[in-house]
């Protein structure tokens, strides 16, 4: 006997809405982390992911919440024990 189909319900609307932070909100967001270093991080490309809504010579700068939490997960480093 298989088990009957399920019809999954969409996401409500609000869950779906998109955070995004300036860069002293990241640094909020982040222990440790300076508007220096994240910019330092932009510059070098190694940083998370962002936004420039007002054109690359903007002086706006906004990441999504869900980009900065993904990259700070994608640095997670394990230790031997772990492994």
């Amino acid at each position: 006997m298989t088990a009957p189909v399920v019809q999954l319900r969409p996401a409500p609307a609000a869950a779906s809405t998109k955070r995004y932070l300036s860069p002293e909100q990241v640094c909020e967001l982040i222990p440790g982390m300076t508007v220096a270093n994240l910019k330092d991080l932009r510059a070098s490309g190694k940083g998370p992911a962002y936004f420039k809504p007002t054109g690359e010579r903007g002086h706006v700068t906004l990441y999504s919440e869900a980009d900065i939490i993904c990259w700070v997960e994608a640095k997670r480093v394990t230790t031997r024990e772990q492994s």
